[in-house]
């Protein structure tokens, strides 16, 4: 039998009760949830009392322009693209569509949509982690609507991705940046992180220009939420909108475009296919 030493009973008691680091000891309590992952850019609506991001994207003006123009969305089916941290897809839940599909490839980012998603009770959304290429690719899912803010200028093929996305929804709303010597000319610090590469690629028929750019380490921070490459292109404004038209949109309305937006020019677009 074994027998405790002297010494050994007497570093046994010194030793402190601690608590191990994996566990939480607060009353339990949705701001626990939301500090256990850190780099939240949202805020959450102020009625629930909760510290996250500054970002008050549950009312971001531009998905409510977008469901305006577009109209109702109750009991269609709905198509996000980088979801982020899930607002939009609460401002989407509130308008009761059938199902909202949430692809999200950023790790940290789809695990705070699973805690914004208990938190809001999106009860209508699923979200899913992987890459939206092979979302798109790999299953053959028609949506009414895909929302697509702040991702096309993230992608390492941009126009392949509206060309896939032209094939699985009736409508698309697109907020990005873009490419524009008229808006960015050289010497606008804006143009810092772009290479001066500039790629051709045919899509649908069509030459479009990539504009090559990195993120300049800024993927180091636990808020990062750009692009799964660090080589990724901006699009010309105009390619993208003959890009469109080609895919068979033939309605396409720029809801808003700001020239001078700190992160580069941008505007926002509701593309439709008249049926």
């Amino acid at each position: 039998m074994f027998k405790w030493s002297r010494a050994s009973k007497k570093k046994h008691a010194k030793q402190p009760d601690a608590i191990f680091d994996q566990y939480e000891t607060r009353s339990p309590h949705h701001q626990n949830a939301l500090d256990a992952l850190g780099g939240w850019t949202s805020a959450f609506p102020p009625e629930l009392d909760l510290n996250a991001g500054g970002m008050h994207l549950y009312t971001d003006g531009r998905i409510e322009r977008a469901l305006a123009s577009y109209g109702s969305i109750a009991s269609k089916s709905v198509l996000e693209i980088g979801p982020l941290e899930g607002m939009h897809t609460y401002m989407l839940s509130l308008r009761k569509p059938a199902h909202i599909d949430a692809v999200e490839a950023n790790r940290l980012c789809f695990l705070r949509c699973l805690v914004t998603k208990e938190v809001l009770k999106l009860h209508r959304a699923h979200f899913w982690l992987g890459d939206i290429q092979h979302w798109l690719n790999d299953n053959e899912k028609h949506y009414d609507l895909a929302i697509a803010s702040g991702v096309l200028y993230h992608m390492a093929d941009p126009g392949e991705f509206l060309r896939n996305l032209s094939k699985r929804a009736d409508a698309i709303f697109i907020w990005t940046h873009f490419f524009s010597d008229a808006a960015m000319p050289k010497g606008d610090i804006r143009r810092s992180p772009f290479t001066g590469h500039v790629a051709m690629k045919t899509v649908a028929g069509l030459h479009l220009r990539y504009y090559e750019r990195s993120y300049q380490n800024a993927n180091i921070s636990s808020s990062f939420c750009g692009g799964v490459k660090d080589r990724h292109f901006w699009m010309h404004r105009d390619d993208i909108l003959a890009l469109l038209r080609c895919l068979g949109f033939d309605s396409i309305e720029i809801q808003q475009e700001d020239p001078d937006h700190p992160g580069g020019p941008s505007f926002s677009l509701l593309a439709r296919k008249q049926h």
